[in-house]
């Protein structure tokens, strides 16, 4: 089986930012976070269209966001249930895992 050729991009503006997963001929899958502080952002939406769906592209998104998170020193909080069954399927990860935000 051959992966889909698709490339993630960061998009970031203000406080708020995004990976997307783009290919050829398909709408983009996102990953959406919010910057919370210097050390510490929010993963708050993950949405895969139907084109995607199977191919891994979300559990890409996610970990693209933590290998990024990881190089910059930054910490995750993953309110996104899809991001936080990932994280916590992947034992690797959890080293980026920051607190709950506070209220």
């Amino acid at each position: 089986m051959t992966e889909p050729a698709f490339e993630i991009v960061e998009e970031r503006s203000g406080s708020k930012g995004r990976y997307a997963a783009r290919a050829q001929g398909k709408p983009d899958a996102e990953l959406t976070f919010s910057i919370m502080n210097e050390h510490t952002i929010i993963i708050d939406h993950t949405g895969v269209p139907d084109e995607w769906r199977g191919m891994g592209v979300g559990k890409a998104l996610v970990e693209r966001a933590v290998l990024d998170a990881r190089a910059r020193g930054v910490r995750i909080v993953p309110l996104c249930p899809f991001a936080k069954a990932q994280i916590d399927r992947n034992p690797d990860w959890q080293d980026v895992l920051g607190g709950r935000p506070k209220s």
